[in-house]
């Protein structure tokens, strides 16, 4: 790293607020990807006009620059592949303003999401997206990748909530789109960034929505004997046009480890599960929490719980909001991925998973946005194991463009960035790629901005490119 470079960014941030020494360093080389990749320098903005000397620096000495939230992203989008700085959120933390008369609140990237819907919660509000990293994920990372969660099934995912943003550009201008309003006039240029993956400009400031606390819950456990009846259940509640608050499943393979890990009450002998919760008006949810469990018992659960409790609620949803956590005790490593499905070919799509899993040699468990044919399979594999790394890889690039083939896509919340952009052209064809790089070109136009990310790096359409084991910084 340059050591100008560095004297200039502590002039700019003080000693406190830059990372440059290679033992320090090693925090951020990774998200919660499988990916690597070490930056040159770690830098802390505590306001958007450090947000905007940084970038003129970047500028400055050619550097590329990388804007990361709490790193618990799953697709390599917050990391440095080319160096440079990584602006780290964490101390740009303030609710800025909540206004509850107009349902609306103003926040800086580093706050973390769940603790926005603590500080409304008593008053009878919250923010609706939901990822399972909530406790820890921020906003600023929600925008970048376009986060869902379970609850988004009846919500929308974080595009539907934002309304407004303050952003750097690339050159360092700092720039307002959208607003306190549902729909400003002209492009919507907030669209166009939530889930652009930090590739077009730094945000600095977001104005979100909030959404009433509903009047009543229920949360209900339908528990079946085969993975088909239990994803056959989730085509029917479409089909019957009941759209549940939330449609989570875990299979029995991960209801074990979930259980183990957390007591949350899952039975340790059923094929899946479906947890579903509806909610509204209190009249409403008991028919609709009726209808919920017709339909189960129509597709041969043998039994449906009722959460007859706060208590019992929370245990079954930190048992579902913990399992990635809980996989984590199986194996050296896992590989989640996030694939998207229409509701009506979850069976095949759940066998071909399991069956590409094991002609690799690999066990997997399924957890999974049922309700959104949003699928989480992970893929448990000692990245110790460079010959067990490419094959993961292999079954996981086999298991996404099973999920093109059913008409879906290869993410649904985590986004491309490193892990899946040589998967760009399963759905894409060049001429659709050349457009979006066209419109990156007009934001983006020296390529600073978290490069390498998104966009194939070959340029083939054919065979996916196996990306090496990534290294460890000294390795």
């Amino acid at each position: 790293m340059n050591k100008r470079l560095i004297k200039d960014l502590q002039k700019a941030l003080g000693q406190e607020g830059v990372l440059w020494r290679p033992e320090e360093l090693l925090l951020y080389e990774y998200d919660a990807s499988v990916e690597r990749a070490l930056p040159d320098a770690v830098v802390f903005p505590r306001t958007t006009q450090d947000v905007v000397r940084l970038v003129r620096l970047a500028n400055q000495y050619e550097v590329p620059i990388v804007g990361r939230g709490a790193g618990t992203g799953l697709s390599g989008g917050a990391l440095a592949p080319q160096g440079g700085l990584l602006v780290v959120f964490s101390r740009m933390k303030r609710i800025l303003e909540i206004d509850l008369a107009n349902l609306r609140a103003g926040v800086e990237p580093g706050v973390v999401n769940l603790d926005l819907t603590r500080a409304v919660e008593d008053r009878g509000y919250y923010f609706a997206p939901d990822p399972s990293s909530q406790k820890a994920c921020t906003l600023g990372g929600n925008v970048a990748e376009n986060a869902g969660g379970p609850h988004t099934l009846a919500y929308g995912v974080t595009t539907n909530h934002v309304l407004g943003l303050e952003l750097v550009l690339p050159t360092g201008e700092l720039v307002e789109v959208g607003g306190k309003t549902f729909d400003t006039p002209g492009y919507d240029l907030t669209g166009l960034l939530v889930g652009s993956e930090g590739t077009l400009a730094i945000v600095t400031k977001i104005i979100v929505r909030l959404c009433r606390l509903p009047e009543a819950v229920k949360t209900l456990l339908g528990i079946f004997e085969t993975v088909d009846d239990a994803t056959e259940t989730v085509a029917d509640l479409t089909a019957r046009g009941i759209t549940p608050a939330a449609c989570e499943m875990l299979d029995q393979f991960c209801l074990g480890a979930v259980e183990a890990a957390t007591h949350a009450g899952f039975p340790l002998d059923a094929a899946a599960v479906l947890l579903i919760e509806v909610e509204g008006l209190r009249e409403a949810v008991e028919v609709q929490a009726d209808q919920v469990e017709e339909v189960c018992r129509a597709h041969r659960a043998r039994e449906v719980r009722r959460a007859r409790s706060e208590v019992e609620r929370e245990k079954l949803w930190a048992g579902r909001k913990n399992a990635f956590g809980a996989m984590g005790r199986l194996a050296p490593n896992y590989y989640v991925q996030d694939g998207v499905i229409p509701r009506t070919k979850l069976p095949q799509t759940l066998r071909a998973v399991i069956e590409i899993g094991a002609r690799h040699g690999f066990q997997v468990g399924n957890i999974f946005h049922a309700g959104d044919g949003n699928l989480h399979p992970m893929i448990l594999f000692d990245a110790r194991d460079r010959e067990q790394f490419a094959r993961v890889v292999a079954a996981s690039n086999e298991m996404m463009k099973f999920c093109v083939q059913m008409g879906g896509s290869i993410t649904g919340e985590h986004g491309v960035g490193m892990e899946k952009q040589e998967m760009m052209p399963l759905l894409f064809s060049d001429d659709d790629l050349d457009a979006m790089a066209r419109v990156k070109q007009v934001f983006n136009p020296t390529g600073r901005l978290n490069p390498a990310k998104m966009f194939p790096l070959s340029k083939s359409c054919g065979e996916l490119r196996v990306r090496p084991l990534p290294q460890r910084a000294g390795a």
